[in-house]
């Protein structure tokens, strides 16, 4: 099993991951991406769910329209865990490709 992340890594990691927080409410982060259009949204949904099934670590997500949110916790560990942050990691690189807001 992952360890959870202290609440200075957890801190320190939310420092360079653009746009994500703090899940008010229990230890969870998450995040909004705003794209052009649906078609954009989904495929970036798309792209997320091919990592996530090759990581075994898949997000809590919703998607309306042009916009997806996310929460990322890693539930067998109980909270936030390095496999989180990656994810997020990936998840704002694709949304950059994707100029994504």
């Amino acid at each position: 099993m992952t360890e959870r992340l202290t609440t200075a890594e957890r801190q320190a990691a939310l420092q360079t991951l653009g746009g994500w927080r703090e899940t008010e409410g229990r230890e969870a982060i998450s995040r909004t991406f705003t794209f052009r259009d649906f078609n954009e949204a989904f495929g970036f949904m798309t792209r997320v769910a091919l990592i996530a099934e090759k990581s075994d670590h898949h997000p809590e997500w919703r998607n309306v329209y042009k916009t997806v949110e996310v929460v990322l916790a890693t539930h067998d560990a109980g909270g936030i865990t390095r496999r989180d942050i990656a994810l997020a990691e990936a998840m704002n690189a694709i949304a950059a490709q994707l100029g994504a807001a």
